[in-house]
């Protein structure tokens, strides 16, 4: 799928939108996740190709793969708490989506803490004594 598809469906989805809202608010908004998740679900196959480049460039490079993988794992959550952010704030629970992208940003910061001890390992070790 192309982005000009994706734009056709979503400008599409949107007059479904708002042709609907007016009478029907809650087939509206399962439209709308249906559509986003649609979309969302379309790319998932082009990652592996990403993901397959990345894994190439790290053994390479020599970064040892559990480095490669938690930041894998740490963008996969980015987009993930993103997306899912994203489909509570059209249903207008701006709290809740906050609180989604927060516990995203903790997950984050909990996973990089083997990452950011390395580099801070490496940045000492280069440092006089």
């Amino acid at each position: 799928m192309d982005i000009l598809q994706i734009v056709g469906i979503g400008f599409l989805a949107t007059v479904l939108i708002l042709v609907i809202r007016e009478q029907k608010p809650m087939f509206a908004y399962l439209l709308a996740a249906f559509v986003g998740v649609a979309i969302f679900l379309a790319f998932v196959g082009k990652i592996d190709d990403v993901i397959s480049v990345i894994e190439e460039l790290a053994d390479r490079s020599g970064i040892p793969t559990v480095y490669l993988k938690t930041m894998l794992k740490i963008i996969g959550i980015a987009y993930i708490a993103e997306f899912g952010a994203q489909i509570v704030r059209d249903a207008g629970l701006e709290s809740i989506a906050a609180k989604i992208e927060f516990a995203g940003k903790m997950l984050i910061l909990v996973m990089a803490v083997p990452i950011i001890s390395v580099i801070v390992e490496t940045v000492l070790n280069l440092l006089p004594a």
